[in-house]
């Protein structure tokens, strides 16, 4: 039989396709762009024939019926391995399970977890019969696949065929096949702010020529991105690639490898990553940071909620209220440690303002009470805000905290002094 063939014996419809979920099923369907939509709606549908379905994901983009109405819980759960927007807006409705993972041992969630379903949101067949993951689903889908018992894709011709490990599955290895063509998600980027803009600049100079980068997304992160456009002959290696590495790419600043976990942004970069012109693997496997250290001159950007005094970073918490997760942060961070010469940088605003309209530190003695160390203070480089970069590498306390107040706004930099004082920290 031909791969066609076998395409065309388990071509099924979306209804038909879903209608194969069963209740106790472990999903696992990977995010944002790889989500195969119509297909997740057309299961939670079916909330009503089904009992105990976990549907297992991560940094969400669309609002999923099952997240905004109680009577899904208990017949179709969600868990979540990133805390986004959209299960944020959600929160309260009570059907988002956060587990708290570093994306570098995301392998061992799913060995230990066992989805025995994947959906995916796949590409055209090419040729031979293979149907590609595109520039999100690689991250995850490959493993999942050799793990579940029953592989269900939703064919997109807008979906890319990309290059990469672990980025296509053959017609011949999946059950049931349904076809529905839609848009790719894009990730609207936020403006560059002022801050953003002054913390660039401090940073961007301690960035040479040469270096392997790692940046996210974010008006912090693409004034760096952008910024680095004079630089020379950089490479990269991250967790995701951006609109920015896509303009550096075309500019010519990056003329090394590029080298990513997945793609997010705008269609440009969704187009230019279907080119094969970016190496694609999974998350895991990218995420690791002693994979990350063999790069030299490895460049870790990443954004924080605040720090203490010693260098303890916050990154996905207010106080008991989650709003972001680990992901990838403290991966990159060491493994820019290993790195020779490497460097990472934790850029934070130096305030924030609560609810009443008063101007808060974001650097003060200590973490409020329910806050997430994300970075450890052991592990923790560089923390920049607009006001400086502090270095505290292998720096003992009473330097860490002198560099900290040093980049702290002016208004709190003599209380910051006192509190340290008063708590003995330093003399």
């Amino acid at each position: 039989m031909s791969w066609k063939q076998t395409y065309n014996s388990k071509l099924v419809s979306v209804k038909e396709a879903a209608s194969k979920i069963e209740s106790g099923d472990k999903i696992w369907f990977a995010p944002i762009s790889a989500a195969p939509v119509q297909l997740i709606e057309a299961i939670t549908d079916r909330v009503d024939e089904l009992e105990n379905v976990d549907m297992m994901s991560g940094l969400l983009l669309h609002p999923f019926k099952f997240l905004q109405d109680p009577k899904y819980i208990g017949r179709i759960n969600y868990h979540t391995v990133f805390y986004g927007p959209c299960a944020r807006a959600f929160y309260d409705v009570g059907n988002v399970n956060i587990n708290s993972v570093h994306l570098s041992k995301l392998d061992k969630v799913f060995i230990e977890e066992k989805p025995n379903v994947l959906l995916a949101d796949v590409s055209l067949p090419d040729e031979d019969g293979y149907l590609y993951y595109g520039s999100m689903g690689v991250s995850t889908n490959g493993l999942v696949s050799e793990l579940a018992e029953k592989i269900i894709v939703q064919v997109n011709k807008n979906q890319p065929k990309v290059k990469g490990t672990k980025h296509r599955i053959h017609v011949s290895e999946v059950d049931y096949i349904c076809e529905f063509d839609h848009e790719l998600v894009e990730l609207p980027q936020p403006e560059v702010s002022e801050i953003d803009k002054k913390i660039a600049a401090h940073i961007l100079p301690l960035i040479t020529d040469g270096s392997t980068i790692q940046i996210g997304l974010g008006g912090l992160a693409n004034a760096i991105g952008y910024g680095l456009v004079e630089k020379k002959n950089l490479a990269v290696h991250t967790e995701m690639f951006t609109d920015s590495m896509v303009y550096l790419a075309k500019k010519g600043v990056i003329t090394g490898k590029m080298f990513a976990g997945f793609g997010l942004g705008n269609r440009e970069t969704y187009e230019f990553i279907g080119e094969g012109k970016v190496e694609l693997a999974p998350i895991y496997e990218v995420n690791n940071p002693y994979e990350v250290g063999k790069n030299d001159k490895f460049i870790s950007i990443n954004a924080g909620l605040m720090a203490d005094l010693t260098g303890q970073v916050c990154s996905e918490s207010l106080g008991f209220k989650q709003y972001s997760s680990t992901g990838g942060a403290l991966d990159f961070v060491r493994g820019a440690g290993i790195s020779k010469g490497g460097k990472s940088f934790i850029c934070i605003p130096s305030t924030n303002t609560s609810k009443d309209g008063k101007l808060h530190s974001t650097i003060d003695v200590s973490l409020p009470p329910g806050a997430i160390v994300t970075i450890p203070r052991t592990d923790t480089m560089f923390i920049a805000t607009e006001y400086g970069v502090a270095d505290l590498s292998n720096k003992p306390i009473e330097e860490r905290v002198k560099a900290l107040v040093s980049i702290a706004h002016p208004d709190f930099r003599e209380e910051l002094l006192e509190k340290a004082k008063s708590k003995k920290i330093i003399k």
